[in-house]
């Protein structure tokens, strides 16, 4: 059951899914910092969320959740590439009410000014992005909001995690193509799997295999499942990204950094990975030399 994403149809209907299940993969990005509860579960939810909104995608590239705030939350993000791969960071102050919360409403309630943002970056063309208010209690209510309403797709999304696993899923009602489709189609079967989609629990998503929780939920449906796709931990950092932002800081801002810190050492906050620039190696950036 461990870091997977489980597509499925509902056959001859406009309708699709996803459910999606991380436990290694969160236990993993969780380790690099030492995150308050509440914060633990927010990042949980932000990423099966990016992993489910990633299989919506039909780019190759990433997308990835944003929430900016001012006061004691100060931002979190969750990625997920075409390939699966995931990873997720934030930022905050200690806050006793993180500590004690046992879900992320907890975090959303204490945000002053947030804003979530949807990035869409495909590895060519225009990058894109969406900004979605914060004001619903959820997270999974906010993005359901935002798709109501400005993506005009009609979506369920339903989002749960722990310290230990997190699950999502996501149900959407497709544009009919043809008149003869819309008149085939059930005219509740919208309605039918929505309240059906309201009635999962949060344990059942984080506990339950996927297949379960698709039985237990439409097995008077005819559900059709493509193979399971694994997600996995990913990050995007190297030692080039890092020669590309010394570059981009100058020649004089790294002679000034080599004065204090010699080699430089850059750390990738994802991943805990550490690069490191010998003042030959740093200066050869600009093609110069030691004197």
């Amino acid at each position: 059951m461990s870091d997977i994403r489980q597509r499925f149809y509902i056959e001859d209907c406009p309708v699709r899914g996803e459910v999606v299940h991380l436990e290694a993969t969160l236990q993993t990005i969780l380790a690099q910092r030492d995150y308050a509860q509440a914060v633990q579960i927010l990042l949980g939810e932000m990423l099966s969320a990016t992993a489910l909104l990633a299989s919506t995608l039909k780019i190759k590239g990433r997308i990835s959740l944003q929430i900016q705030a001012s006061g004691t939350f100060k931002w979190a993000m969750a990625e997920c590439n075409h390939l699966g791969e995931v990873r997720a960071l934030a930022d905050y102050e200690e806050d006793p009410r993180f500590q004690a919360a046992t879900d992320s409403s907890t975090v959303l309630k204490s945000l002053t000014n947030p804003i979530l943002f949807i990035n869409i970056e495909p590895e060519f063309g225009e990058r894109y992005q969406g900004i979605v208010p914060l004001d619903q209690t959820t997270l999974a209510g906010c993005l359901m909001q935002y798709y109501d309403l400005s993506a005009q797709i009609p979506t369920r999304i339903v989002l749960a995690s722990t310290a230990q696993r997190s699950g999502g899923l996501l149900i959407q009602l497709l544009p009919r193509i043809s008149e003869e489709e819309q008149q085939r189609i059930d005219e509740d079967l919208w309605p039918r799997l929505t309240m059906l989609t309201e009635t999962l629990k949060a344990d059942e998503l984080t506990e339950l295999a996927a297949n379960e929780i698709l039985y237990r939920l439409y097995n008077e449906e005819d559900v059709r499942l493509p193979e399971i796709e694994q997600l996995k931990f990913g990050c995007t950092c190297s030692k080039d990204r890092c020669a590309n932002a010394l570059q981009q800081i100058g020649v004089e801002a790294v002679r000034e950094t080599l004065e204090h810190q010699n080699p430089i050492t850059m750390d990738c906050q994802f991943c805990n990975t550490q690069y490191q620039f010998t003042a030959e190696e740093a200066l050869g950036l600009f093609g110069e030399h030691l004197s």
